[in-house]
């Protein structure tokens, strides 16, 4: 692990990755300082997203490292996480793939140019125009349904060489604290039943390499999740091209590894992780003479979530029956807490160490009573005008905007490890807005009320 020093507004700290890090995820505190978000919101108004480049290359480092142990691991990220070009290219430069789900993805992790089996393509539902595009730039394709296979043969007119399918085990999934989830409730993968009939008729049809991929759990803050998952999946496997006579080339883990959105969380120890993985790959597949298979993942949520935030002012405050913080975000750019409830922690920049005095929501301005993004916080005392950073949304945050009341998505900003940045996409415009309205008149008239 590389030993990067923490930036300050005036220079650097005497901590060193080793303990710093830790302690930025686990107490989150901020990785960047008040002083550097005010020069940036001085150019880029708020609300807006802003990425660690540094801490998004070393964690990708991280990840190699822990899955070193086999020559064909790679990580696909998960492009729904964090779908920006400037990101992925990141990405791409530490050794990184493409995981799509959509025509959109695959062709944006082309532009920035990842493609052939360097794109994973695990649709599901798809459209058969999605699989005759992942055909032409060479994805490997991750059939989600039996029927797919119907469906991709009519659409694209042949099989690749290579092919893989999604599996759910059905029932519940278990680790040693309890249940994890109810894959049987998903709508997503085969049976094993079909699992194995599904190989057969890729054989039969020209696919020579075969990859098996399951997701059972979403946000799993446990070390035991990806070794138990390695250890059904190899055992498939080897049950799989023994019935089958099928050539097993890649088992992919998918995603699902999570990060500690509360402060004093423990974290996630990849390392640990990879370890238990690789004990598995050696009790299960090495004497069965499978040795050679590949191991993907497709960490999304655990590449990037940690080092991205949400950067929004207090513009008003409100005295009722509880007391409100009005800031100028709102659901549109951070909708994991009106959706599912979810837990992200606030910082009140420059009152990092200011004692918790206040009980507040944090609303933004939807016409919806759950566009809050805190509720019943103890925070410091909160002024008009402070910055208020909202930790762990460089995952699924940005990326799962709307515009819901008109409202418009915020600009994203890439923190660079020299501290200068980069707006690696601008604030959307009404104009935006606006532009796919194909009543000409109308439109014209709505560009004229702007200007």
């Amino acid at each position: 692990m590389t030993h990067r020093r923490l930036r300050t507004a005036d220079g650097v700290s005497g901590k060193t990755l080793n303990a710093a890090r830790e302690e930025i995820i686990m107490e989150k505190k901020p990785f960047v300082t008040r002083e550097k978000l005010e020069e940036i919101a001085a150019k880029i108004p708020t609300p807006f997203y802003i990425y660690d480049e540094e801490g998004l290359r070393e964690n990708i480092r991280e990840i190699n490292k822990a899955f070193s142990w086999n020559p064909g691991f790679r990580e696909y990220f998960a492009v729904k996480a964090e779908p920006n070009p400037v990101i992925l290219s990141l990405l791409l430069e530490e050794g990184c793939g493409c995981d799509c789900s959509s025509m959109t993805e695959l062709v944006m992790a082309k532009a920035v140019g990842c493609d052939g089996e360097h794109i994973m393509f695990s649709s599901n539902d798809t459209p058969d125009e999605e699989y005759v595009y992942a055909d032409k730039i060479g994805a490997i394709v991750n059939l989600d349904d039996f029927t797919m296979i119907e469906s991709y043969a009519k659409a694209v007119g042949k099989f690749p060489k290579t092919m893989c399918c999604r599996y759910n085990p059905g029932g519940i999934f278990k680790v040693s604290n309890g249940i994890m989830d109810t894959p049987g409730d998903a709508k997503y993968g085969m049976t094993t039943s079909q699992l194995f009939d599904a190989f057969r008729i890729l054989k039969e049809n020209g696919v020579e390499n075969f990859g098996i991929h399951s997701f059972l759990v979403s946000n799993a803050v446990t070390n035991e999740y990806y070794p138990m998952l390695a250890k059904l999946l190899f055992e498939l496997a080897v049950e799989v091209q023994r019935e089958t006579g099928v050539h097993i080339t890649f088992i992919n883990l998918s995603g699902g590894i999570g990060i500690p959105y509360k402060p004093g969380q423990e974290k996630n120890d990849i390392m640990l992780i990879g370890e238990g993985v690789r004990k598995a790959y050696e009790d299960v597949l090495v004497p069965a003479g499978m040795g050679d298979i590949a191991i993907y993942t497709e960490m999304g949520r655990y590449v990037t979530g940690p080092y991205g935030a949400l950067v929004t002012r207090a513009i008003h405050e409100k005295h009722t029956y509880k007391e409100y913080i009005g800031v100028d975000a709102c659901a549109v750019n951070l909708m994991r807490p009106a959706m599912y409830g979810a837990y992200h922690h606030i910082t009140v920049m420059g009152k990092e160490n200011a004692p918790l005095t206040n009980m507040y929501d944090i609303t933004g301005s939807l016409c919806e009573n759950n566009d809050k993004f805190a509720i019943d916080r103890m925070l410091p005392k909160i002024n008009m005008g402070d910055l208020l950073y909202i930790h762990d949304t460089g995952a699924h945050g940005f990326a799962m905007g709307y515009n819901y009341n008109g409202k418009l998505k915020s600009a994203e900003v890439l923190l660079h490890p020299d501290g200068t940045f980069e707006e690696i996409r601008r604030a959307e415009r009404a104009e935006d807005y606006f532009a796919t309205f194909s009543n000409l008149p109308i439109y014209e008239k709505l560009l004229s009320e702007l200007h």
